[in-house]
């Protein structure tokens, strides 16, 4: 009974850090200053001006459309993106013995699966608004993408060489007829399109000499790309924090609880 009181109270501080740790990531994002284009243009051009350019920074957020010339494509769909995710996954079942504490051995079949391929890729972009365009670095980003494909296909291809689209990849021999028995593929993907709409949170910089959205300084400052609103966003990072705390709370009142039973006792 002591030691789950303690697991308890061990649980509780971490879920302490991380409630500590999302409240931070909130206040920081209602702290970003909601700006347009122009705004960062004007804003480091008076910087410059003052103090010379390349030092200037601030912590922002723009709502805008995608854009780019040289898109990239993804693996599976071809979708002209700027960033994209391709996962396969591979689905099994094999057969399991298990001896209890008698010595009885009992069989199970059991499900599983592992990653066999996987692939990301981002680019630069420009995110454009009513009043102009600025280029963003998703380099770090927390990117919440769309996903464009979650399909299942049963069974080992022929050949062994798995295709989707322009996609192909060879399988290694266990995959086909090890112990573990195939019963299909998963293939997933994610995009962050073109043209659409989308939220940018970061830090807006004239470090490279010209203006662009990168990955904050200070760790607390959240990096953030996401077809959501930015209320929406504090509203998630918010509610995360509450339950955080309360689950601290709670598992710190069972600790508490279990190590007086256990010195009662």
């Amino acid at each position: 009974m002591a030691i789950a009181g303690i697991i308890f109270i061990i649980a509780g501080a971490v879920l302490g850090w991380v409630q500590k740790r999302q409240q931070g990531r909130c206040r920081q994002l209602k702290l970003a200053r909601a700006c347009q284009a122009t705004d960062l243009e004007a804003t480091a051009t008076a910087v410059s001006k003052e103090i010379g350019g390349g030092d200037w920074r601030d912590y922002v957020w723009l709502w805008g459309t995608v854009k780019t010339t040289t898109p990239l494509t993804s693996e599976f769909k071809a979708v002209p993106c700027v960033c994209y995710t391709s996962t396969v996954v591979r689905e099994y079942e094999e057969t399991v013995r298990q001896k209890d504490s008698d010595g009885k051995v009992t069989t199970s079949t059991q499900r599983g699966s592992e990653t066999i391929s996987e692939h990301s890729q981002r680019i630069p972009f420009d995110l454009v608004d009513p009043s102009g365009q600025v280029r963003v670095d998703p380099e770090d980003a927390k990117i919440e993408p769309v996903e464009v494909l979650d399909e299942f296909r049963p069974g080992n291809p022929a050949g062994g060489m798995l295709s989707f689209g322009p996609f192909s990849l060879a399988l290694g021999e266990d995959s086909i007829s090890g112990p573990r028995r195939t019963l299909g593929y998963r293939y997933r993907e994610t995009v962050l399109p073109l043209d659409r709409p989308l939220l940018v949170v970061g830090m807006a910089s004239d470090r490279t000499g010209t203006i662009a959205i990168e990955k904050p300084a200070q760790d607390d400052q959240p990096y953030i790309i996401t077809l959501k609103s930015h209320e929406v966003i504090t509203k998630s990072v918010d509610q995360s924090a509450k339950i955080a705390f309360w689950s601290m709370v709670g598992c710190f009142g069972v600790g508490i609880v279990l190590l007086l039973a256990a010195i009662v006792g």
